[in-house]
């Protein structure tokens, strides 16, 4: 087994969708706002907005917005192969989702790599990020085979100042 590290973690998770599917849940505005985010802006290298079901490519710039939280995460797409691979700038890392046939089902891995070594990242970054990853993709999963989300859409929890850290499906 490899050792665990503080610069980057992997995620993993089965999901009963082909990759093809799986692809456009991560790869276009309109799939990656169904489970994950309350908005995302994709911008192409001429800064035109993709359309919706646009796929995202190598070389564009992202604008994520989160249901409760107030705040922004700008990056740019670095790898988009348009089938079964992507990875984004994030948040002072980076973030790389493969996704494998397994047969009836996709094994999706997220990798986020290249996470500072300060004790502020090691907490924010690996440790908030690789619980937030935990959930969204359970929440993906949730989504993609039985039609429901897990987060919460309902309740606003941005006046509650540990809100990301408390509640798990934030």
């Amino acid at each position: 087994m490899n050792a665990l590290r503080f610069d980057q973690f992997t995620k993993k998770i089965y999901i009963n969708a082909p990759v093809s599917e799986l692809y456009r849940y991560w790869a276009t505005s309109k799939g990656i706002t169904s489970w994950f985010l309350r908005k995302a802006i994709y911008k192409d290298i001429k800064n035109s907005v993709r359309q919706p079901n646009d796929l995202v490519q190598a070389g564009d710039t992202y604008t994520w917005e989160w249901h409760n939280w107030e705040g922004q995460e700008k990056g740019e797409v670095l790898q988009a192969n348009g089938s079964d691979f992507l990875e984004i700038s994030f948040t002072n890392s980076k973030v790389a989702v493969s996704l494998e046939d397994a047969g009836k089902v996709t094994l999706v891995v997220l990798k986020q790599h290249g996470i500072p070594l300060d004790e502020e990242s090691k907490l924010n970054i690996h440790h908030g990020c690789s619980n937030g990853w935990t959930f969204w993709l359970a929440n993906l999963k949730a989504y993609v085979e039985h039609g429901i989300l897990l987060n919460e859409t309902e309740f606003d929890l941005t006046n509650i100042p540990l809100a990301g850290y408390e509640f798990v499906n934030m």
